[in-house]
Parts: C-alpha cells; structure tokens; sequence
C-alpha cells in the first residue's frame, strides 16, 4: 500500500508529495475544487487548504475530506507528473 510520508505546500492550491516508494510529485488540487462538492468547498479558503495534514499515509483535511496516497500517486503517473524522489530538481 502506497503512503504519503511528506507533504509541502507550493503555490496556488498544489501540494508536493512524497511517497513511502521513494516517488514524489507536484498535485494541483484546483481541479477537484472547482468541481464545488461540499467536501470540496471549504478548500476554496486558502487558510484551510493550508491545514492539510497526514493520517495514515492519507491526506487530508479537518472536515474529514481525505485522498489516498495511492489514488493520487496513480493520477500523477497518468498525468506525467511522477518522478524518482532522487531526481527532484
């Protein structure tokens, strides 16, 4: 089971990630806000975005919204986005 063991804040609404498989990767979470479902919205405010935190290798968020760690390392595979942790420039 893929886990995300750090997460740090970049600009706008992207999270980098590293995974417990030595993989890291830039996720733009804007997408999945703009969709405006109620576990969603309260992410529009940059000050709760920003209070993301990690629970068994999940991320997630006070209101109870989480993403797994391999659901979202899955998406940056298909989008291009994953790279060796190595290899972060």
């Amino acid at each position: 089971m893929i886990k995300i063991v750090n997460a740090e804040s970049l600009q706008d609404r992207t999270i980098r990630l590293e995974f417990s498989d030595g993989t890291t990767g830039d996720y733009d979470l804007q997408p999945l806000i703009v969709r405006g479902t109620e576990m969603v919205k309260p992410l529009e405010d940059n000050a709760f975005f920003q209070g993301f935190f990690l629970e068994l290798g999940a991320l997630c968020w006070p209101n109870g919204f989480e993403l797994s760690g391999g659901g979202i390392q899955r998406r940056l595979r298909e989008q291009g986005k994953l790279r060796p942790l190595d290899q972060v420039a």
